[in-house]
């Protein structure tokens, strides 16, 4: 079957709808610019969707027992959709060579580098997460957003139990060390208290299974 380019970003959100998958921003590269696809002209990228999203992750067929569920999800669905629109599929696991997701988030416009260095998004604060990206030859236009750190308290500041985040980033070593002690476990189970403390996380419709799921395999 032959591929059917997207006309607009809506057509985009429309196919990602059933999969509970969502554009959370994007980009166009200049022509010839390297580090994408050979003719990409937009970069799309790709994350989940509440309310919904985990319950119906956790339904499929990856759901198996298996290692990386998540990521062989990923790769089947937002695979086919590439082959499905003429795209190429793009994702933020699989190396080395890593794709630079941290960099395109910022590009995109809708995405920030938050007080504590973590990405804040526009609706989904703190915990935003990707999937995949889309790279299309052809150019879409993608909206911008306002940075909500530039009227926020910035609660994620002190909110971290183990002093792991803050202003100065994160200490990896730190936060794990929390982890390993009884006081850790709110955060083992809910979710970093950190990327919670984000007026914009907090509104967001993350389950907390979610959040401790991606925990566990941080904290193996």
């Amino acid at each position: 079957m032959a591929a059917t380019p997207l006309n607009n970003v809506q057509e985009l959100e429309t196919r990602l709808a059933p999969h509970f998958l969502t554009m959370l921003g994007g980009f166009n590269p200049a022509p010839g610019e390297v580090g994408f696809p050979r003719g990409t002209r937009t970069l799309l990228l790709i994350g989940p969707r509440e309310p919904g999203y985990w319950q119906h992750l956790t339904s499929q067929p990856e759901w198996d027992g298996r290692p990386d569920p998540v990521d062989r999800w990923s790769r089947r669905v937002i695979g086919r959709l590439a082959c499905a629109i003429g795209g190429k599929a793009l994702f933020p696991f699989g190396g080395p060579p890593w794709h630079p997701f941290y960099a395109w988030a910022l590009r995109s416009g809708r995405v920030w580098d938050s007080p504590v260095r973590l990405l804040v998004h526009q609706d989904q604060g703190l915990l935003v997460s990707f999937r995949g990206a889309l790279a299309l030859k052809q150019h879409l236009e993608v909206t911008s957003g306002v940075k909500p750190c530039d009227s926020c308290a910035a609660p994620c500041l002190t909110a971290c139990p183990a002093g792991a985040l803050g202003g100065q980033g994160y200490d990896v070593p730190a936060c794990h060390a929390f982890l390993d002690q009884p006081g850790g476990a709110d955060c083992l189970n809910s979710g970093c208290i950190t990327r919670r403390a984000c007026p914009l996380s907090s509104r967001y419709a993350r389950l907390p299974e979610h959040s401790a799921y991606h925990m566990s395999q941080f904290h193996k």
